[in-house]
């Protein structure tokens, strides 16, 4: 084994200058892990090989917490007082081994007091203690340790928050309790996979409720008190002005999680209470893994005929659906199953959410004149074989996507439209003539995101026979299927549902579309046509999904596939 970790660096082509290595050794001892965080820290090798090093020398496996599933089970072994005071936090059991993710896996000691806590054998693996530290701020966040924080505050804070003047309430948002409790409301979020986070001021409380798998939950209530500098500082965190409450805003911060960081966008809108605040939660940045296009469990019908349109050398494809159903994921997995060296693909994104390797990757930024329409033009001079357009939002750039679709290039873009066929339609009504429509649309995808069955406390069940009359032809000439449900439990939040799984639909534009779309055909027509080339509605894959107990009947009712 190699006496250094210079020498160990200097095996894997990392090469730091004598000044460098001594200036480090100054600040922690050598062949530590001390060193090897300081070398992180000062971002003189990255974080993944510093750990990788450091696992390689004790013998070690090295785990990163925040990218690993934590069981909630695991969780329940050790309390989190212990956890922060003995650096280590649990990640998953399997048949009554407990494995534990610490900085010194080597601590028998530790591993032994843990051992007699847990009543279970403890299997240690390596991580930093930042990483431990992170790991439990997320994991171990609970509503009921979020309103044990909003007790405190309303118990010692409130009454003196309520007599100060504004000027004097803009002092708080920099206190440690206003950022500690801003911090506390982002990770239960996160930790809940929620979407979007509602603070909803009223006369006297203040409401939060998270969006989770699509439907809005109360989780917390506080002190009209506390609202004012948590409101302010979430703005501060937005470059917002804090004194502006009569007009809406909007604005964006950032939030490091492990290696990646996660997006929020803000709006604040005045009400009569004063400014509700919602933040949406955006994907992680950073994030190197793609879901793929089989992972969305496409039914085959849809899956193999959009796997061939995406090779296309030109034309465009549209993903649509409302706000939130998935469609940045659908085409990224599009565009990381069509990426190679070979193509050159583009990007135009408000925001960019994802990074990917390979794909130049461009940001609209209204404020300063650089809109969608502005960026495409541009963007047509770089030679581009398939470009993204990440919305299509007025004349302009409809325009210029499709004669970029017309002139050999493969454009991807999203439109906001209830089902495939109305965006053929919302084309014409943007302004594009018919004559150019029809030659240069290759297909539509539609999706939406339905709550998924929490697989935790899936149930099964015999639908009733009217049931099944009112959605399946010949229900009664076949035995009846069994349907699904989830009958609530603590990993569902008593829901039913944990998750959320894709519907589709896929209009793939035939001969005889292109000839109704360029007549300006009705929808009625459009959808005749599409549906002689194997087109069916959302609720066909609905149904699909219901069989295969992935959603419920109740779920596709509140969609309104139905109707």
């Amino acid at each position: 084994m190699p006496t250094t970790i210079r020498e160990d660096l200097a095996k894997r082509s990392i090469l730091l200058t004598d000044e460098v290595y001594a200036r480090a050794l100054q600040s922690a001892p050598e062949a530590t892990l001390e060193l090897i965080e300081y070398l992180i820290e000062a971002a003189l090798i990255d974080k993944a090989l510093g750990c990788r090093i450091w696992s390689d020398r004790i013998g070690y496996a090295y785990v990163d917490p925040i990218a690993t599933l934590i069981r909630a089970e695991a969780l329940a072994c050790v309390p989190r007082e212990i956890a922060c005071k003995a650096t280590i936090v649990p990640l998953y059991a399997i048949d009554g081994v407990l494995t534990v993710a610490m900085p010194d896996p080597h601590n028998q000691a530790l591993i032994s007091r843990l051992a007699a806590i847990t009543g279970r054998s403890i299997s240690p693996v390596f991580c930093l203690a930042a990483e431990v530290r992170e790991a439990i701020d997320l994991y171990y966040s609970s509503e009921k340790s979020v309103k044990e924080l909003i007790d405190q505050l309303e118990q010692t804070q409130a009454a003196r928050l309520s007599q100060l003047e504004p000027e004097e309430l803009s002092e708080w948002t920099e206190s440690e309790s206003i950022i500690g409790l801003c911090d506390a409301l982002i990770l239960l979020a996160i930790k809940e996979r929620a979407s979007d986070i509602h603070i909803e001021p009223g006369e006297l409380k203040t409401l939060v409720r998270l969006r989770i798998d699509g439907r809005l939950q109360a989780v917390l209530k506080m002190h009209r008190a506390l609202y004012v500098p948590l409101k302010s500082r979430i703005k501060i965190l937005c470059n917002m002005n804090i004194a502006e409450t009569r007009l809406p805003q909007d604005g964006r911060f950032s939030v490091p999680l492990g290696e990646s960081q996660i997006n929020f966008r803000v709006s604040a809108i005045p009400t009569i209470h004063g400014e509700k605040i919602v933040l949406r939660l955006l994907a992680l940045t950073g994030k190197k893994d793609f879901k793929s296009l089989e992972q969305m469990l496409m039914p085959q019908s849809i899956l193999q005929p959009w796997q061939r349109i995406i090779q296309s050398p030109n034309g465009m494809i549209f993903v649509t659906g409302p706000t939130g159903s998935g469609k940045s994921t659908t085409l990224y997995a599009s565009l990381h199953e069509i990426n190679s060296e070979a193509i050159n693909i583009c990007t135009i994104e408000d925001p960019v959410e994802t990074k990917m390797a390979g794909v130049v990757q461009s940001q609209v930024n209204e404020s300063i004149g650089l809109s969608f329409a502005s960026l495409l033009r541009s963007l047509l001079r770089q030679d581009p074989d398939v470009m993204l357009v990440g919305e299509i939002r007025d004349l302009e750039t409809a325009k210029i996507a499709t004669e970029a679709a017309l002139t050999g290039h493969l454009v991807f873009s999203t439109l906001h439209t209830n089902n495939a066929i109305q965006a053929i339609v919302r084309l014409v009504e943007l302004g594009i003539e018919p004559y150019m429509v029809s030659p240069s649309i290759l297909a539509v995808l539609a999706q939406r995101l339905t709550a998924r069955i929490c697989d935790n406390c899936k149930v099964a069940y015999t639908p009733a026979a009217e049931v099944l009359s009112d959605y399946f032809y010949d229900a009664q000439a076949v035995e009846p299927p069994l349907f699904y449900h989830g009958a609530g439990c603590a990993c569902c939040r008593q829901t039913g549902y944990y998750g959320r799984v894709a519907l589709h639909e896929l209009v793939l534009v035939t001969s005889e579309l292109r000839k109704l779309i360029a007549q300006s055909g009705s929808d009625a027509q459009l959808t005749e046509a599409a549906m002689k080339a194997g087109y069916r509605p959302l609720c066909y894959d609905g149904l699909r999904k219901v069989l295969l107990g992935l959603t419920t009947m109740d779920e596709l009712r509140t969609q309104a596939f139905f109707n």
